[in-house]
């Protein structure tokens, strides 16, 4: 699976880009600002349809135009495959696959994974529970599609058992619920648990499958053998969910949110049997954050029978020169988008060369 051809129109900061890629190693060079990174955003949302930045998809609109457009042509097992996307600035966005209008994102990851290194990696260990837990979830919908609907079922059960939660208030904490709010607050109980429950199961079938990747890529980026353990910690005490939350309901009114459940599911790293974050130096976790990275890589990779696109945006600066020939020597087989802006990095050999301009434009220079 490669991208073979992007098209861009006004995507942040690159008016009109139109490029042939290498199915081997890219790499985007060219001086900090120029927009290297806004490149690899549009071809990790082809993927995903959301920016790995965090930023609202309206985001990727530059500036004083209307709406953005990425094209781009994907070839899977010699079957080509056109994915176009017209992103407004208000609005709602729309996409098509083979001219057909994309109805679920699940249908579009049945074609297409993408894997995305960035600067702000070392999160993944140091951050909170959140960025682990969207780790697990997405690697467990790029295994499966299908568990997508899973997922987000749960998170609109959690929305919606919130909302009544802030809606009853410290009142109902205090009196009590009437027979019509029990009635309702047990509907979504029932919701919580049950969907609660198979996110949970996903996450914990993951992080047992996932676990031996991780400690291989870890002994790779490293350099040496470690202990790396991954273990799923729940969101509630005990092993009984109903019974958690049926303990924290009045906690649960008073606050009006959730307080248990698989939201707070919290991965946790442990390097040589000690906690990762609190415990691992800041070497060491960046070497754990590049296995979880790769480790999803190379499980997907397995599990699918062809490997995601690689985006490593702007990483080797982040790391010093032995870790950085470390993770060259990882480096697994498929197309890979490198950027960079001091030329390519220490035994990295691109297939395809791109300079960037600060004014937007992309040249291939080799």
């Amino acid at each position: 699976m490669f991208v073979r051809h992007l098209w861009l129109r006004h995507v942040r900061s690159h008016g009109e880009v139109d490029l042939e890629l290498s199915p081997g190693v890219n790499l985007f060079e060219g001086p900090n600002g120029a927009g290297k990174t806004n490149l690899v955003e549009a071809i990790a949302f082809i993927g995903s349809l959301r920016s790995f930045r965090g930023a609202p998809t309206e985001a990727l609109v530059q500036a004083g135009a209307d709406a953005a457009t990425i094209r781009a042509e994907i070839v899977v097992a010699g079957r080509e495959h056109l994915f176009e996307s017209e992103i407004p600035l208000r609005g709602r966005m729309r996409v098509q696959v083979n001219r057909n209008r994309l109805q679920r994102r699940r249908d579009l990851l049945e074609i297409v994974q993408t894997t995305v290194f960035g600067p702000d990696d070392l999160e993944l260990i140091k951050g909170g529970p959140g960025v682990r837990r969207d780790l697990l979830d997405d690697a467990v919908v790029q295994v499966r599609p299908a568990d997508e609907l899973v997922v987000t079922d749960w998170e609109r059960s959690l929305r919606q058992r919130n909302s009544f939660l802030k809606q009853a208030g410290p009142a109902a904490a205090r009196a009590g619920l009437d027979e019509a709010g029990r009635t309702t607050l047990e509907v979504w109980d029932s919701k919580f648990v049950e969907l609660g429950g198979a996110v949970h199961r996903l996450r914990q079938g993951m992080v047992q499958r996932l676990e031996p990747f991780v400690q291989q890529a870890y002994t790779r980026v490293a350099g040496r053998p470690s202990d790396v353990r991954l273990r799923l910690a729940p969101g509630w005490s005990g092993e009984d969910l109903p019974a958690a939350l049926a303990a924290a309901r009045v906690d649960d009114l008073r606050r009006g949110v959730s307080m248990v459940g698989p939201h707070r599911d919290e991965l946790v790293v442990e390097l040589d049997g000690l906690a990762a974050r609190t415990h691992a130096s800041q070497g060491e976790q960046r070497c754990l954050a590049l296995a979880l990275r790769l480790g999803v890589h190379d499980f997907v990779t397995v599990a699918r029978d062809r490997p995601p696109v690689l985006i490593l945006d702007d990483v080797f600066s982040e790391l010093d020169p032995d870790r950085s020939r470390a993770l060259v020597g990882a480096l697994p087989t498929g197309q890979i988008f490198v950027t960079s802006a001091i030329g390519a990095p220490p035994g990295v050999v691109p297939d395809a060369v791109f300079e960037v301009a600060p004014a937007g434009t992309v040249v291939r220079a080799g």
